[in-house]
């Protein structure tokens, strides 16, 4: 009776056991693999792997040049100094500083981004609307028309610009790239009239309706109604605008090459500035000795959007994800 009673409690104690155990390898299995297999430790772990590795690659050009604009010369010229410099100096960026000339060459970019990016939004939020909610005739046209601007590459129509710019006596200030701009052709406009587009075509019908009952103009529903509703899509416009606007190289070399010249020129002039017993094309040289102050100065252009791109992060991709919605 005894081994009886027993083996029955060895048994029970068995089934706790197994119970026990089977619950413990479920909550294990639920952490690693998930109930979905996107949720588990395993997939998160190779997410963030993967992740690391694009902001790896991403990071490695800045990373490279703030190591570089911080070495001193002689670190420069030591093969076995790869990232972290023997000594930190300060005196890359002090050159750096002066031959861009950076606070006149600073308030030049700053100036040609903004005002050109304003009137983009201003301009081709008004053509995004109409081409999406006003009936224009040969609407179809003219959506050919504007993503034929888009497909044309800027080296086919630089040298009439330049004849055109040249003799209306524009070279070397603003309105090269602000007249344009007010008159819907500036960088990327096309692409800028089809993101608004898309984001009024997704703005419900009964919007206008009631304005329009109301009494209000075509001009006023899109001034009082329509363009508070597109704030998203304007900060969208406005910051893709100044990037492109900021990074530009290859227009204000033609355009942009005495005086009014911004830090992107500068970044190019500037191997002849730090050395100007050069000759020759210069410019694409890898130079030790200049290194440093090449990369100082890269990364003093590059600053400013950075700042800006942190501030807005959050507004940026909400606006990004908003103009892409179809309600």
């Amino acid at each position: 009776m005894k081994s009886e009673l027993k083996i029955e409690i060895d048994k029970m104690k068995n089934s706790i056991l197994t119970m026990f155990w089977s619950r413990r390898a479920q909550k294990v299995k639920l952490v690693v693999i998930g109930r979905n297999v996107s949720d588990g430790l395993i997939a998160k772990l190779l997410i963030y792997i993967l992740l690391s590795i694009v902001a790896y690659l991403y990071l490695q050009p800045i990373l490279y040049m703030v190591s570089t604009m911080l070495k001193p010369l002689s670190d420069l010229l030591d093969p076995t100094v790869r990232w972290i410099p023997r000594d930190i100096t300060w005196e890359n960026i002090t050159k750096a500083y002066h031959g861009l000339q950076y606070p006149k060459a600073l308030l030049v970019t700053s100036t040609l981004a903004i005002t050109c990016s304003v009137a983009s939004v201003i301009i081709c939020s008004m053509t995004g609307y109409a081409m999406a909610r006003l009936p224009v005739p040969f609407k179809w046209l003219f959506s050919g028309l504007i993503i034929l601007t888009f497909l044309i590459p800027p080296q086919v129509i630089i040298i009439p610009l330049y004849v055109i710019f040249s003799k209306l006596g524009l070279l070397n200030s603003l309105f090269v790239f602000l007249i344009p701009a007010l008159l819907g052709q500036g960088m990327k406009a096309a692409l800028f009239i089809f993101i608004f587009m898309q984001f009024f075509k997704s703005q419900p019908a009964s919007l206008e309706e009631a304005a329009k009952l109301d009494g209000a103009s075509t001009v006023r529903l899109f001034v009082g109604i329509m363009l508070p509703l597109a704030r998203s899509a304007c900060l969208v416009v406005f910051l893709f605008s100044f990037i492109w606007y900021w990074n530009m190289y290859y227009e204000p070399s033609m355009f942009l090459t005495k005086g009014f010249t911004p830090l992107s020129i500068r970044l190019g002039m500037l191997e002849e500035v730090l050395n100007p017993t050069l000759l020759g094309n210069t410019r694409n040289i890898v130079n030790p000795i200049t290194e440093g102050t090449k990369m100082a100065a890269a990364f003093m252009i590059i600053l400013p959007p950075i700042i800006i791109f942190i501030i807005l992060q959050r507004w940026f991709i909400t606006g990004i994800e908003r103009t892409g919605i179809v309600e």
